[in-house]
């Protein structure tokens, strides 16, 4: 009850704060054809001081003062009944806005009485937090992990727990932090270390930074066999160019994947695509294919995109030693687009453009390829 009355009362104060100017307004304005009048009058006073002075005749002064006179009549005439039209519609202009003014608090108190809930009682950030977890959603899970932690910080547990689920939110800093302070007080294990290389790599945009490989080391250091660090290594070898060594690495991973590893497919779709490519001839590039990313169907979204990313790395830089290649370059702006790196994409269009001469009908092909994938930037060559 006293809600609805504090409800009344409000939309009453709102409601008069907006109806009470409408209706004492006034014309306050003086209408245009009064200063004419002044003028036409201050003629004729005019005419009657030359007439006084004799400047003027006497049959000069009454025409003039005829005609001064019309004009005014004709002037005040027009004026009332200009002045009697806006006040008709000025009248239905306030009492539209003010039918208006007491319609919306009449129709929403309607709508909100039938769909709203107006018995149901405040719920306080602390009394969510305390509700049954099977009960809760993620955020409502996630608060109160936080508001944990906050009153005990050296909970390694809840650290550990929260980590990953920051991972999942697509928290990467906040999931780093989680991590370190997991490693911190419960210490360092294989998971906790490729964990926190996760997180590191997601904060760089999908690149294995300095920090990423010293954690995947680690992981390693601990389990010689841990598949996503040693997974994560190889990604960071062809990043920076070592496409050879990455290869080596994955073979030296499938040598150890176990028969029912979901990491197989992938890692052999991946070496057999790079011998393949390397027994053509020197200018043969290698990329990902659609198929290549329908092989990785069994791992996780960033595992998938690691081991394309490989691809790709590898392509670039056989392209970068042997450029003259209209097909690699074709594929390597297709690969570019299925990450979802327009800018890279971008990039490798003028990179092949140039290398194949901007004139050459290889390189209109290859514009023509890559506004077809949805490059843009080059589509008016």
């Amino acid at each position: 009850m006293v809600f609805w009355i504090v409800l009344g009362l409000l939309t009453v104060i709102a409601s008069l704060a907006v109806i009470l100017p409408l209706a004492g307004r006034r014309e306050e304005a003086a209408s245009a054809s009064v200063h004419d009048i002044e003028v036409y009058r201050d003629q004729l006073a005019e005419v009657e001081r030359d007439a006084e002075r004799g400047l003027i005749g006497k049959q000069e002064a009454e025409q003039a003062r005829a005609e001064i006179g019309r004009r005014i009549l004709k002037l005040d005439g027009a004026d009332k009944n200009s002045s009697e039209q806006r006040r008709g519609e000025s009248a239905f202009a306030r009492g539209l806005a003010m039918a208006g003014v007491l319609a919306v608090p009449l129709l929403s108190w309607g709508i909100y009485n039938s769909i709203g809930s107006p018995e149901l009682p405040g719920q306080p950030l602390a009394e969510r937090l305390a509700k049954n977890p099977g009960e809760s959603s993620i955020d409502e899970l996630v608060a109160r992990a936080e508001a944990h932690l906050r009153a005990n910080p050296e909970d390694g547990r809840g650290w550990d727990v929260l980590a990953p689920i920051y991972a999942r939110l697509e928290r990467p800093a906040e999931a780093a932090t989680a991590y370190r302070n997991a490693i911190r007080l419960l210490g360092p294990s294989a998971a906790r270390e490729t964990g926190l290389g996760e997180a590191l790599m997601m904060s760089a945009g999908g690149v294995v930074p300095a920090d990423a490989v010293d954690a995947f080391q680690r992981a390693l250091d601990i389990d010689g066999k841990d598949p996503k660090a040693r997974f994560y290594l190889a990604t960071a070898l062809a990043q920076e160019g070592r496409i050879a060594e990455a290869a080596d690495a994955l073979r030296a991973m499938l040598a150890d994947l176990p028969e029912t590893s979901p990491w197989r497919g992938v890692v052999e779709q991946t070496i057999a695509r790079a011998e393949e490519e390397a027994s053509r001839s020197s200018t043969a590039q290698a990329g990902p294919t659609r198929e290549d990313v329908e092989a990785a169907s069994g791992m996780s979204a960033e595992d998938r995109s690691a081991m394309i990313e490989i691809m790709v790395a590898q392509l670039d830089e056989r392209l970068r030693e042997n450029p003259d290649d209209p097909e690699g370059w074709q594929r390597l702006v297709r690969s570019y687009m299925v990450l979802g790196k327009a800018e890279e994409a971008r990039d490798a269009l003028t990179r092949g453009v140039a290398a194949l001469g901007e004139d050459s009908g290889a390189a209109r092909e290859l514009v023509a390829f890559a506004a077809e994938q949805g490059v843009k930037g080059m589509e008016e060559r």
